[in-house]
Protein backbone atom coordinates (compact mmCIF):
# COMPACT_ATOMS: atom_id res chain seq x y z
CA UNK A 1 0.00 0.00 0.00
CA UNK A 2 1.26 3.45 -0.27
CA UNK A 3 2.57 5.34 2.92
CA UNK A 4 1.74 8.98 1.25
CA UNK A 5 -2.02 10.55 0.77
CA UNK A 6 -2.30 13.68 -1.23
CA UNK A 7 -3.15 16.79 0.39
CA UNK A 8 -3.77 20.43 0.39
CA UNK A 9 -3.79 23.35 2.07
CA UNK A 10 -4.38 26.81 1.39
CA UNK A 11 -0.75 27.68 1.61
CA UNK A 12 1.51 25.58 -0.44
CA UNK A 13 -1.73 23.48 -2.39
CA UNK A 14 -1.11 20.16 -2.91
CA UNK A 15 1.64 18.19 -1.27
CA UNK A 16 2.89 14.37 -0.33
CA UNK A 17 1.54 13.30 2.85
CA UNK A 18 3.66 10.79 4.81
CA UNK A 19 1.53 8.30 6.60
CA UNK A 20 3.21 5.52 7.87
CA UNK A 21 5.66 4.72 10.77
CA UNK A 22 9.49 5.79 10.06
CA UNK A 23 11.79 3.40 11.25
CA UNK A 24 15.39 2.81 9.85
CA UNK A 25 15.25 5.29 7.60
CA UNK A 26 11.86 3.91 6.11
CA UNK A 27 8.22 4.33 5.80
CA UNK A 28 6.45 1.00 7.46
CA UNK A 29 3.05 -0.03 7.85
CA UNK A 30 2.34 -0.89 11.53
CA UNK A 31 2.72 -4.60 12.23
CA UNK A 32 -1.08 -5.23 12.76
CA UNK A 33 -1.63 -2.49 9.77
CA UNK A 34 -4.20 -0.38 11.80
CA UNK A 35 -4.51 3.31 11.10
CA UNK A 36 -6.89 6.21 13.39
CA UNK A 37 -7.83 9.04 11.80
CA UNK A 38 -6.64 12.60 11.94
CA UNK A 39 -9.18 15.59 12.91
CA UNK A 40 -9.28 19.19 11.47
CA UNK A 41 -9.62 21.29 14.63
CA UNK A 42 -11.13 24.31 12.13
CA UNK A 43 -13.85 22.29 10.69
CA UNK A 44 -13.98 18.95 12.52
CA UNK A 45 -13.68 16.90 9.37
CA UNK A 46 -11.35 13.78 8.75
CA UNK A 47 -7.96 15.50 7.44
CA UNK A 48 -6.43 11.56 6.96
CA UNK A 49 -5.75 8.50 8.16
CA UNK A 50 -2.21 7.77 9.20
CA UNK A 51 -0.63 4.29 11.08
CA UNK A 52 -0.79 3.22 14.68
CA UNK A 53 2.12 2.37 15.84
CA UNK A 54 1.21 -0.59 18.77
CA UNK A 55 4.16 -2.13 20.99
CA UNK A 56 5.47 -4.83 18.23
CA UNK A 57 6.32 -1.20 16.06
CA UNK A 58 7.98 0.19 19.08
CA UNK A 59 10.13 -2.48 19.51
CA UNK A 60 11.25 -2.73 15.94
CA UNK A 61 12.10 1.24 16.29
CA UNK A 62 14.22 0.44 19.07
CA UNK A 63 15.77 -2.21 17.87
CA UNK A 64 17.22 -0.25 15.13
CA UNK A 65 18.19 3.11 17.64
CA UNK A 66 20.47 -0.10 19.37
CA UNK A 67 21.84 -1.19 16.12
CA UNK A 68 22.63 2.45 14.92
CA UNK A 69 23.86 3.44 18.51
CA UNK A 70 26.12 0.74 19.36
CA UNK A 71 27.49 0.50 15.58
CA UNK A 72 26.95 3.69 12.79
CA UNK A 73 26.25 6.60 15.04
CA UNK A 74 29.14 5.92 17.18
CA UNK A 75 31.38 5.86 14.56
CA UNK A 76 30.29 9.31 13.08
CA UNK A 77 32.61 12.36 14.41
CA UNK A 78 31.14 15.08 16.97
CA UNK A 79 31.73 17.81 14.48
CA UNK A 80 29.80 15.38 11.78
CA UNK A 81 27.00 14.95 14.06
CA UNK A 82 26.77 18.72 13.99
CA UNK A 83 27.00 19.14 10.63
CA UNK A 84 24.02 16.89 9.96
CA UNK A 85 22.21 19.07 12.62
CA UNK A 86 22.98 21.90 10.80
CA UNK A 87 22.12 20.58 6.96
CA UNK A 88 18.70 19.21 8.67
CA UNK A 89 18.09 22.92 10.18
CA UNK A 90 19.05 24.33 6.46
CA UNK A 91 16.23 21.92 4.80
CA UNK A 92 13.43 22.66 7.38
CA UNK A 93 14.62 26.52 6.88
CA UNK A 94 13.95 25.81 2.90
CA UNK A 95 10.86 24.44 3.57
CA UNK A 96 9.42 26.54 6.31
CA UNK A 97 6.04 27.69 4.01
CA UNK A 98 5.21 23.90 3.82
CA UNK A 99 6.13 22.74 7.26
CA UNK A 100 3.87 25.60 8.64
CA UNK A 101 0.96 25.19 6.85
CA UNK A 102 0.74 20.81 7.70
CA UNK A 103 1.15 22.62 11.24
CA UNK A 104 -1.58 25.06 10.95
CA UNK A 105 -3.87 22.22 9.19
CA UNK A 106 -3.42 19.83 12.27
CA UNK A 107 -2.81 21.75 15.15
CA UNK A 108 -5.36 24.54 14.00
CA UNK A 109 -2.54 27.06 14.95
CA UNK A 110 -2.26 30.73 13.06
CA UNK A 111 -0.50 30.67 10.42
CA UNK A 112 1.61 33.22 11.92
CA UNK A 113 2.10 31.63 14.82
CA UNK A 114 3.11 28.73 12.95
CA UNK A 115 5.67 30.16 10.91
CA UNK A 116 7.44 31.32 14.36
CA UNK A 117 7.70 27.65 15.55
CA UNK A 118 9.41 26.84 12.69
CA UNK A 119 12.04 29.74 12.68
CA UNK A 120 12.22 28.86 16.14
CA UNK A 121 12.70 24.78 14.98
CA UNK A 122 15.77 25.99 12.61
CA UNK A 123 17.30 28.36 15.56
CA UNK A 124 17.39 25.17 18.07
CA UNK A 125 18.96 22.76 15.13
CA UNK A 126 21.78 25.09 14.44
CA UNK A 127 22.09 25.79 18.07
CA UNK A 128 22.79 22.17 18.96
CA UNK A 129 24.95 21.50 16.05
CA UNK A 130 26.58 23.92 17.07
CA UNK A 131 26.91 22.36 20.90
CA UNK A 132 28.45 18.73 19.01
CA UNK A 133 31.56 19.08 19.21
CA UNK A 134 32.36 20.96 22.29
CA UNK A 135 31.01 18.40 24.52
CA UNK A 136 33.82 18.03 26.65
CA UNK A 137 35.46 16.32 30.18
CA UNK A 138 37.87 17.45 32.33
CA UNK A 139 41.17 16.39 34.02
CA UNK A 140 41.16 16.60 37.32
CA UNK A 141 44.64 16.60 39.51
CA UNK A 142 44.21 14.38 42.74
CA UNK A 143 47.76 12.35 43.02
CA UNK A 144 50.99 12.77 41.20
CA UNK A 145 51.05 8.92 40.17
CA UNK A 146 47.80 9.21 38.61
CA UNK A 147 46.08 10.63 35.93
CA UNK A 148 41.97 11.31 36.12
CA UNK A 149 39.43 12.74 34.00
CA UNK A 150 36.01 12.31 33.11
CA UNK A 151 34.24 11.67 29.66
CA UNK A 152 30.48 12.76 28.88
CA UNK A 153 29.26 9.87 27.00
CA UNK A 154 25.88 9.50 25.06
CA UNK A 155 23.04 7.59 27.17
CA UNK A 156 22.03 5.24 24.25
CA UNK A 157 18.75 4.71 23.20
CA UNK A 158 16.22 7.95 24.14
CA UNK A 159 12.77 7.79 23.84
CA UNK A 160 11.01 10.80 23.13
CA UNK A 161 7.35 11.89 23.67
CA UNK A 162 6.22 15.60 22.30
CA UNK A 163 2.51 16.91 22.83
CA UNK A 164 0.44 18.68 20.36
CA UNK A 165 0.51 21.81 21.37
CA UNK A 166 3.87 23.01 20.09
CA UNK A 167 4.70 19.34 17.68
CA UNK A 168 7.26 20.79 15.80
CA UNK A 169 8.85 22.87 18.40
CA UNK A 170 8.84 19.83 21.06
CA UNK A 171 10.56 17.95 18.38
CA UNK A 172 13.44 20.11 18.14
CA UNK A 173 13.79 20.80 21.96
CA UNK A 174 14.28 17.20 22.11
CA UNK A 175 16.07 15.80 18.51
CA UNK A 176 18.91 18.82 18.87
CA UNK A 177 20.56 18.10 22.31
CA UNK A 178 19.68 14.15 22.21
CA UNK A 179 21.90 13.89 18.64
CA UNK A 180 24.43 16.68 19.02
CA UNK A 181 25.67 13.86 22.24
CA UNK A 182 25.73 11.28 20.03
CA UNK A 183 22.18 9.02 21.37
CA UNK A 184 19.62 7.46 19.10
CA UNK A 185 16.16 8.39 19.23
CA UNK A 186 12.69 6.82 18.79
CA UNK A 187 9.96 9.37 19.23
CA UNK A 188 6.17 9.37 19.58
CA UNK A 189 4.49 11.86 18.01
CA UNK A 190 0.71 13.25 19.92
CA UNK A 191 -1.89 11.53 19.02
CA UNK A 192 -4.50 14.55 17.70
CA UNK A 193 -1.22 15.98 15.53
CA UNK A 194 1.08 13.95 13.64
CA UNK A 195 1.44 14.93 10.47
CA UNK A 196 3.96 17.90 10.49
CA UNK A 197 6.12 15.50 12.65
CA UNK A 198 5.82 13.01 9.47
CA UNK A 199 7.01 15.72 6.99
CA UNK A 200 9.98 16.16 9.15
CA UNK A 201 11.06 13.01 9.27
CA UNK A 202 11.55 12.97 5.25
CA UNK A 203 14.46 15.73 6.09
CA UNK A 204 15.93 13.78 8.02
CA UNK A 205 16.82 11.35 5.63
CA UNK A 206 17.43 13.91 2.75
CA UNK A 207 20.10 15.26 5.22
CA UNK A 208 21.89 12.34 5.40
CA UNK A 209 21.27 10.81 9.54
CA UNK A 210 22.64 7.12 9.43
CA UNK A 211 19.48 4.78 9.34
CA UNK A 212 17.91 4.00 12.85
CA UNK A 213 19.23 7.14 14.18
CA UNK A 214 15.71 9.04 14.47
CA UNK A 215 12.62 6.56 14.30
CA UNK A 216 9.09 8.32 14.49
CA UNK A 217 5.94 6.26 15.75
CA UNK A 218 2.62 8.00 15.31
CA UNK A 219 0.18 6.17 17.92
CA UNK A 220 -1.63 6.67 21.05
CA UNK A 221 -0.13 7.19 24.29
CA UNK A 222 -1.63 4.27 26.43
CA UNK A 223 -0.27 1.97 24.42
CA UNK A 224 2.71 3.20 22.30
CA UNK A 225 3.78 5.89 25.25
CA UNK A 226 3.59 3.16 27.26
CA UNK A 227 5.81 0.98 25.58
CA UNK A 228 8.67 3.46 25.24
CA UNK A 229 7.96 4.36 28.90
CA UNK A 230 8.50 0.60 30.38
CA UNK A 231 10.80 -0.07 27.26
CA UNK A 232 13.67 -2.72 28.89
CA UNK A 233 16.21 -1.38 25.86
CA UNK A 234 15.11 2.47 26.26
CA UNK A 235 18.25 4.35 28.38
CA UNK A 236 16.29 7.68 28.66
CA UNK A 237 12.78 9.20 28.22
CA UNK A 238 11.62 12.74 27.87
CA UNK A 239 8.21 13.56 28.09
CA UNK A 240 6.43 16.80 27.28
CA UNK A 241 2.64 17.05 28.76
CA UNK A 242 0.44 17.10 31.55
CA UNK A 243 1.92 16.39 34.76
CA UNK A 244 -1.20 13.24 35.26
CA UNK A 245 0.17 11.29 32.45
CA UNK A 246 3.87 12.88 33.81
CA UNK A 247 3.91 10.42 37.30
CA UNK A 248 2.61 7.46 35.19
CA UNK A 249 5.87 7.73 32.70
CA UNK A 250 8.27 8.24 35.64
CA UNK A 251 6.62 5.42 37.25
CA UNK A 252 6.75 3.27 34.40
CA UNK A 253 10.43 3.82 33.74
CA UNK A 254 11.14 2.98 37.54
CA UNK A 255 9.49 -0.08 37.58
CA UNK A 256 11.42 -1.37 34.21
CA UNK A 257 15.10 -0.39 33.70
CA UNK A 258 14.91 2.38 35.85
CA UNK A 259 15.27 4.72 32.92
CA UNK A 260 16.56 8.45 32.88
CA UNK A 261 13.62 10.94 33.39
CA UNK A 262 13.55 14.42 32.31
CA UNK A 263 9.36 15.77 32.34
CA UNK A 264 8.56 18.85 31.42
CA UNK A 265 4.86 19.50 32.63
CA UNK A 266 2.05 21.45 33.27
CA UNK A 267 1.84 24.86 34.70
CA UNK A 268 -0.35 27.23 36.53
CA UNK A 269 1.27 30.38 36.07
CA UNK A 270 1.05 33.82 37.68
CA UNK A 271 0.89 36.89 36.30
CA UNK A 272 1.56 39.65 38.80
CA UNK A 273 0.73 43.52 38.52
CA UNK A 274 2.13 46.23 40.73
CA UNK A 275 0.45 49.71 41.61
CA UNK A 276 3.48 51.09 39.66
CA UNK A 277 3.72 49.14 36.05
CA UNK A 278 3.14 50.50 32.34
CA UNK A 279 -0.84 50.04 32.22
CA UNK A 280 -0.45 49.65 28.47
CA UNK A 281 2.51 47.79 28.21
CA UNK A 282 1.62 45.53 30.97
CA UNK A 283 -2.03 44.93 29.48
CA UNK A 284 -0.31 43.94 25.84
CA UNK A 285 1.95 41.29 27.74
CA UNK A 286 -0.64 39.97 29.51
CA UNK A 287 -2.70 39.73 26.89
CA UNK A 288 -0.16 38.22 24.87
CA UNK A 289 1.07 35.53 27.91
CA UNK A 290 -2.56 33.99 28.26
CA UNK A 291 -3.99 33.73 24.92
CA UNK A 292 -0.69 33.01 22.73
CA UNK A 293 -1.28 29.33 20.71
CA UNK A 294 -5.03 29.65 21.86
CA UNK A 295 -3.88 29.34 25.68
CA UNK A 296 -3.01 26.01 24.78
CA UNK A 297 1.05 26.52 26.59
CA UNK A 298 1.93 25.26 29.51
CA UNK A 299 3.58 28.35 30.69
CA UNK A 300 0.94 30.24 30.00
CA UNK A 301 0.26 33.31 33.03
CA UNK A 302 -3.40 32.35 33.30
CA UNK A 303 -3.64 33.73 37.18
CA UNK A 304 -3.47 36.94 37.25
CA UNK A 305 -3.09 38.85 40.59
CA UNK A 306 -3.51 42.99 40.52
CA UNK A 307 -2.61 45.28 43.00
CA UNK A 308 -5.60 47.47 44.40
CA UNK A 309 -4.45 50.68 43.22
CA UNK A 310 -4.73 49.62 39.73
CA UNK A 311 -6.98 46.91 39.45
CA UNK A 312 -10.27 48.79 38.11
CA UNK A 313 -8.01 50.50 35.33
CA UNK A 314 -6.16 47.34 34.60
CA UNK A 315 -9.29 45.30 34.22
CA UNK A 316 -10.82 47.50 31.55
CA UNK A 317 -7.98 48.12 29.83
CA UNK A 318 -7.84 44.68 29.45
CA UNK A 319 -11.21 43.49 28.77
CA UNK A 320 -10.63 46.03 25.58
CA UNK A 321 -7.36 44.51 24.82
CA UNK A 322 -8.90 40.98 24.88
CA UNK A 323 -11.62 41.45 22.96
CA UNK A 324 -9.60 42.88 20.06
CA UNK A 325 -8.12 39.41 19.53
CA UNK A 326 -9.14 37.69 16.15
CA UNK A 327 -10.41 34.46 16.55
CA UNK A 328 -10.78 32.24 13.68
CA UNK A 329 -9.70 30.57 10.25
CA UNK A 330 -5.93 29.85 11.15
CA UNK A 331 -4.89 30.51 7.92
CA UNK A 332 -6.16 33.71 8.01
CA UNK A 333 -2.72 35.87 8.81
CA UNK A 334 -4.36 37.95 10.77
CA UNK A 335 -5.67 35.67 13.19
CA UNK A 336 -4.23 35.40 16.51
CA UNK A 337 -6.58 32.29 17.99
CA UNK A 338 -7.38 29.41 16.08
CA UNK A 339 -9.52 26.47 17.55
CA UNK A 340 -8.45 24.50 20.52
CA UNK A 341 -7.11 21.36 19.04
CA UNK A 342 -9.41 18.74 19.70
CA UNK A 343 -13.29 17.67 21.08
CA UNK A 344 -12.33 16.03 24.24
CA UNK A 345 -9.55 19.70 24.53
CA UNK A 346 -13.13 21.86 23.81
CA UNK A 347 -14.86 20.09 26.20
CA UNK A 348 -12.47 20.39 29.22
CA UNK A 349 -12.54 23.82 28.72
CA UNK A 350 -16.03 24.47 28.62
CA UNK A 351 -16.45 22.29 31.57
CA UNK A 352 -13.90 25.22 33.49
CA UNK A 353 -16.04 27.86 32.42
CA UNK A 354 -18.60 25.80 33.47
CA UNK A 355 -17.22 25.76 37.00
CA UNK A 356 -15.70 28.82 37.18
CA UNK A 357 -20.13 30.44 36.59
CA UNK A 358 -21.26 28.18 39.09
CA UNK A 359 -18.71 28.94 41.49
CA UNK A 360 -19.31 32.49 41.66
CA UNK A 361 -17.02 33.97 39.78
CA UNK A 362 -17.79 36.86 36.88
CA UNK A 363 -17.25 36.72 33.20
CA UNK A 364 -16.01 39.74 32.24
CA UNK A 365 -16.23 39.19 28.79
CA UNK A 366 -16.32 35.83 26.51
CA UNK A 367 -17.33 32.40 28.38
CA UNK A 368 -19.18 30.72 25.51
CA UNK A 369 -18.11 28.92 22.05
CA UNK A 370 -17.41 31.16 19.32
CA UNK A 371 -19.18 30.38 16.11
CA UNK A 372 -20.38 26.74 15.16
CA UNK A 373 -18.02 24.83 13.36
CA UNK A 374 -14.43 23.85 14.96
CA UNK A 375 -13.28 24.10 18.31
CA UNK A 376 -13.27 27.59 19.13
CA UNK A 377 -13.57 29.02 22.29
CA UNK A 378 -13.65 32.94 23.29
CA UNK A 379 -11.11 34.54 24.92
CA UNK A 380 -12.51 34.72 28.41
CA UNK A 381 -11.67 36.72 31.29
CA UNK A 382 -13.48 35.79 34.78
CA UNK A 383 -12.74 38.11 38.06
CA UNK A 384 -14.05 38.09 41.78
CA UNK A 385 -12.28 34.44 41.50
CA UNK A 386 -11.48 32.92 44.76
CA UNK A 387 -7.69 31.27 45.40
CA UNK A 388 -10.17 27.95 46.38
CA UNK A 389 -11.77 28.13 43.04
CA UNK A 390 -10.98 25.41 40.24
CA UNK A 391 -10.52 28.02 37.72
CA UNK A 392 -8.19 29.44 39.80
CA UNK A 393 -6.00 25.94 41.07
CA UNK A 394 -6.38 23.57 38.04
CA UNK A 395 -4.25 23.68 34.34
CA UNK A 396 -7.20 24.76 32.36
CA UNK A 397 -5.32 24.94 29.06
CA UNK A 398 -7.45 26.86 27.13
CA UNK A 399 -7.85 30.94 26.36
CA UNK A 400 -9.33 31.41 30.38
CA UNK A 401 -7.61 33.62 32.80
CA UNK A 402 -8.76 34.48 36.25
CA UNK A 403 -8.51 37.42 38.09
CA UNK A 404 -7.99 39.22 41.71
CA UNK A 405 -6.72 41.84 43.65
CA UNK A 406 -3.92 41.83 46.37
CA UNK A 407 -2.79 44.66 48.99
CA UNK A 408 0.73 44.19 49.38
CA UNK A 409 4.05 42.34 48.18
CA UNK A 410 4.02 39.75 50.69
CA UNK A 411 0.22 38.92 49.46
CA UNK A 412 1.19 38.60 45.98
CA UNK A 413 4.16 36.41 46.34
CA UNK A 414 1.63 34.21 48.45
CA UNK A 415 -0.62 34.55 45.93
CA UNK A 416 1.58 33.50 43.01
CA UNK A 417 2.75 30.46 44.95
CA UNK A 418 -0.09 28.96 46.04
CA UNK A 419 -0.34 25.86 43.38
CA UNK A 420 1.47 22.85 43.27
CA UNK A 421 3.22 23.76 39.80
CA UNK A 422 6.04 26.15 39.41
CA UNK A 423 6.69 25.99 35.64
CA UNK A 424 6.90 30.01 35.53
CA UNK A 425 5.38 33.23 36.37
CA UNK A 426 5.65 37.27 35.34
CA UNK A 427 6.35 40.11 37.84
CA UNK A 428 5.18 44.24 36.16
CA UNK A 429 6.80 46.98 38.10
CA UNK A 430 9.23 50.03 37.10
CA UNK A 431 10.70 49.13 40.36
CA UNK A 432 13.95 46.95 40.17
CA UNK A 433 13.78 46.39 43.85
CA UNK A 434 10.47 45.30 43.50
CA UNK A 435 11.01 43.07 40.36
CA UNK A 436 14.15 40.97 41.75
CA UNK A 437 12.77 40.14 45.11
CA UNK A 438 9.63 38.82 44.24
CA UNK A 439 11.44 36.91 41.57
CA UNK A 440 13.86 35.62 43.86
CA UNK A 441 11.08 34.43 46.24
CA UNK A 442 8.38 32.67 43.18
CA UNK A 443 8.90 29.39 43.46
CA UNK A 444 9.43 28.90 39.15
CA UNK A 445 11.90 27.84 36.44
CA UNK A 446 11.56 30.85 34.51
CA UNK A 447 10.69 34.38 35.73
CA UNK A 448 9.55 37.54 32.66
CA UNK A 449 9.56 40.75 34.22
CA UNK A 450 7.27 43.21 32.14
CA UNK A 451 6.90 40.67 29.68
CA UNK A 452 5.80 37.41 29.06
CA UNK A 453 6.93 34.73 27.00
CA UNK A 454 8.79 36.55 25.38
CA UNK A 455 11.57 34.94 23.65
CA UNK A 456 13.80 37.62 21.41
CA UNK A 457 15.98 38.61 19.81
CA UNK A 458 15.98 35.05 18.28
CA UNK A 459 12.66 33.13 18.13
CA UNK A 460 13.22 30.98 21.03
CA UNK A 461 16.21 31.63 23.35
CA UNK A 462 17.74 28.52 23.01
CA UNK A 463 20.60 29.42 25.53
CA UNK A 464 18.16 29.62 28.30
CA UNK A 465 17.30 26.60 30.11
CA UNK A 466 13.62 25.87 30.59
CA UNK A 467 11.57 23.59 32.72
CA UNK A 468 9.79 23.38 36.49
CA UNK A 469 9.81 23.46 40.19
CA UNK A 470 7.38 21.32 42.07
CA UNK A 471 5.18 19.43 40.18
CA UNK A 472 6.23 20.92 36.57
CA UNK A 473 8.57 18.46 35.94
CA UNK A 474 12.21 17.20 36.33
CA UNK A 475 15.08 18.43 34.43
CA UNK A 476 15.67 21.36 32.18
CA UNK A 477 15.50 21.99 28.05
CA UNK A 478 17.20 24.34 26.16
CA UNK A 479 20.41 25.66 26.80
CA UNK A 480 23.82 23.99 27.77
CA UNK A 481 21.41 22.26 30.29
CA UNK A 482 19.57 19.94 28.07
CA UNK A 483 22.90 17.95 27.23
CA UNK A 484 23.14 16.85 30.46
CA UNK A 485 20.04 15.36 30.21
CA UNK A 486 21.54 13.32 27.25
CA UNK A 487 24.76 11.96 29.13
CA UNK A 488 26.43 9.87 31.47
CA UNK A 489 29.86 10.99 33.02
CA UNK A 490 32.46 8.23 32.92
CA UNK A 491 35.18 9.22 35.68
CA UNK A 492 38.68 7.34 34.55
CA UNK A 493 41.78 6.66 36.62
CA UNK A 494 44.99 5.78 35.16
CA UNK A 495 48.17 4.53 37.46
CA UNK A 496 51.43 6.12 35.98
CA UNK A 497 53.24 3.31 37.73
CA UNK A 498 55.45 2.94 40.99
CA UNK A 499 54.94 0.77 43.74
CA UNK A 500 51.45 -0.99 44.65
CA UNK A 501 49.74 0.81 47.47
CA UNK A 502 50.26 -0.96 50.91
Amino acid sequence: MSLTVDLKTPVTGSYKQPIGLFINNEWVEGVDKNKFEVINPTTEEVITSVCEATEKDVDLAVAAARKAFETTWKQVTPQARGNLLLKLADLVEKNTQLLAAVESLDNGKSITMATGDVGAVVGTLRYYGGWADKIEGKTIDIAPDMFHYTRPEPLGVCGQIIPWNFPLLMLAWKVGPALATGNTIVMKSAEQTPLSALVFANFVKEAGFPAGVFNLVSGFGKVAGAAISSHMDIDKVAFTGSTVVGRTIMKAAAASNLKKVTLELGGKSPNIVFNDADIEQTVSWVNFGIYFNHGQCCCAGTRIFVQEGVYDKFLEAFKKRAAQNKVGDPFDKHTFQGPQVSQLQFDRIMSHIKSGKEEGATVEIGGERHGYQGYFIQPTIFSNVRPDMKIMQEEIFGPVCAISKFKTEEEAIKLGNDTTYGLAAAVHTKDLNTAIRVTNALKAGTVWVNCKLHHSPSPQPHKLPFGGFKESGIGRELGEAALANYTQNKSVAIRLGGAMFG
